[in-house]
């Protein structure tokens, strides 16, 4: 596929590839390669939400750390990041989930990362008023069921299930909303001061069938970063549920596939 044609079928929004394929990005030519992943998640979530995807890359040989996202602040979330960065011994992939897709925007220019894989996730640009942004596309009907406590946010539980986690057996989901941690309710209008896909090669993985962000909306966000994309007949929770393609796409990024 041509430089040409690949904008003008994102442009379409019809960018529809095979589940594991993997669209040419011209402007980074060849990956890095890398040995090291780490992996940063989204609101409602903890650190085994990866669990599949871990295991995976871990059975290709790479060195895997997931990271405890305090989900408190953007600046609590940086830090917990940076100190797992620090710890790499080399070139690393950094990827996220929905929200952790923040953080990964804001220190990704640590000189360790040598790509950036956003799944299903935000990618705002520095200075961003991301939920202005947002709005420009339909809402999620998980939105209805976000509830409000002491100034954190939860997924009530027929929303979490329905919606957050469709396309996930159930036994799995009910499993997941027991494990959701909460996000603070201000966490979703701070804004960045970096925007690391500017310089960084990137990768996306859109979920076609999400109800939590908007599916057009994940496929503007991988056409402003001229991300590699790849589109996945999943729903928000594609890192569970399509735990092989996601595992496809970080390996690409970290140029461990031939």
């Amino acid at each position: 596929m041509t430089k040409l044609h690949m904008a003008l079928a994102m442009t379409a929004g019809l960018l529809s590839l095979p589940l594991g394929g993997l669209a040419a990005n011209a402007e980074t030519g060849a990956p890095v390669k890398a040995h090291n992943v780490v992996l940063v998640h989204g609101a409602w979530a903890d650190g085994s939400s990866w669990s599949k995807v871990i295991a995976r890359l871990q059975a290709a040989g790479l060195k895997v750390t997931a990271v405890q996202n305090p989900l408190t602040s953007i600046a609590d979330s940086d830090a917990a990041t940076r100190r797992v960065l620090a710890q790499q011994d080399g070139p690393t992939v950094l990827v996220a989930h929905s929200w952790g897709g923040t953080v990964i925007s804001d220190v990704g220019n640590d000189p360790k990362v040598s790509a950036l894989v956003y799944v299903a996730a935000r990618a705002p640009d520095a200075g961003e008023d991301f939920v202005a942004l947002s709005g420009k596309f339909p809402v999620g009907p998980v939105r209805a069921g976000v509830k409000e406590h002491d100034g954190f946010t939860t997924i009530a539980e027929d929303h979490f299930l329905k919606y957050f986690a469709n396309g996930v057996p159930k036994a799995e989901a009910e499993v997941l909303y027991a494990e959701q941690q909460p996000a603070a309710a201000s966490l979703f209008g701070q804004r960045t001061t970096e925007a690391a896909w500017h310089s960084k090669p990137s990768w996306y993985a859109v979920s076609k069938q999400d109800e939590t962000i908007n599916p057009d909306f994940e496929r503007f966000l991988a056409k402003r970063m001229n991300a590699t994309t790849v589109e996945l007949e999943a729903g928000h929770l594609s890192l569970v549920s399509h735990s092989k393609e996601v595992a496809d796409l970080i390996l690409a990024a970290a140029g461990q596939t031939k």
